[in-house]
């Protein structure tokens, strides 16, 4: 039987930002955490400022855009705490914002392979884990975006890829079903990381003017997620958003 003590997180692109935030309120909330990237020092320094040990956490280097590496990282898993109870599909990227006839194919596929395959490649293999597991079941939580409904200019990738992320949050909510697993998504706006410094300095807006926009504490995403996993799994959130309040988005452009 899972206790809060031995329930299992695994965060995709937790080394900053969204997914460090992320891992700290799942850890603070009595989850043993995953953390999964492709920089293996960022990881283990995550863990280090988030409060954890080699007991209760775990760095595993991977690109989630690659079936190899996110095999490997659910043996590693596994062999270091049996289950997995919540995973966050956080892992994305975004294109050059310049016109998508300028953009390259290796700009558009290095967009799918991250936010898309990534984010199926590690639902498979959860899946997989939580029908086998006793107790049965767990919880997918995918981060989506509000750009999918109110794009951004010159952003054909992050919103194509992202529109993407809520049908597949849908059909793995549907499928899940026998098997005890609920799936939700969680759509972000202008929470204060790295990617959006541009943001505090002025960014493109759908009239071509340069605004600057507000932006939240990173951490309530991470208390936002942490409230999705706790959820038992009867209930489900198929979708949030939670955003800056004075954020141009209801009513962009």
């Amino acid at each position: 039987m899972t206790t809060a003590q031995n329930r299992v997180a695994l965060i995709t692109g937790a080394g900053t930002g969204i997914g460090k935030a992320a891992a700290k309120a799942l850890l603070q909330g009595g989850y043993q955490v995953v953390l999964t990237g492709r920089t293996l020092d960022k990881l283990e320094k995550a863990i280090t400022d988030i409060g954890g040990n080699s007991e209760n956490c775990l760095a595993v280097g991977c690109d989630v855009g690659k079936p190899g590496d996110v095999k490997h990282l659910f043996e590693s898993l596994k062999v270091k705490f049996g289950r997995i109870d919540v995973l966050f599909n956080n892992a994305g990227m975004g294109a050059p914002a310049i016109p998508m006839e300028d953009l390259s194919y290796e700009q558009w596929t290095s967009v799918v392979n991250a936010n898309l395959t990534g984010a199926f490649l590690c639902s498979q293999a959860a899946i997989r884990m939580m029908k086998d597991q006793t107790p049965q079941g767990g919880r997918i939580i995918n981060n989506g975006s509000i750009s999918a409904s109110a794009p951004r200019p010159f952003s054909a990738p992050y919103t194509a890829t992202k529109h993407a992320i809520s049908g597949l949050t849908k059909s793995i909510a549907l499928d899940g079903r026998p098997f005890n697993i609920a799936c939700g998504q969680i759509d972000i706006g202008n929470a204060a990381t790295e990617m959006t410094e541009r943001m505090a300095a002025g960014i493109l807006q759908a009239d071509h003017s340069i605004k600057v926009e507000p932006r939240m504490d990173v951490n309530h995403v991470g208390e936002a997620v942490l409230h999705m996993a706790q959820l038992p799994l009867e209930s489900n959130i198929l979708s949030m958003t939670i955003m800056a309040t004075n954020m141009p988005f209801v009513g962009r452009g």
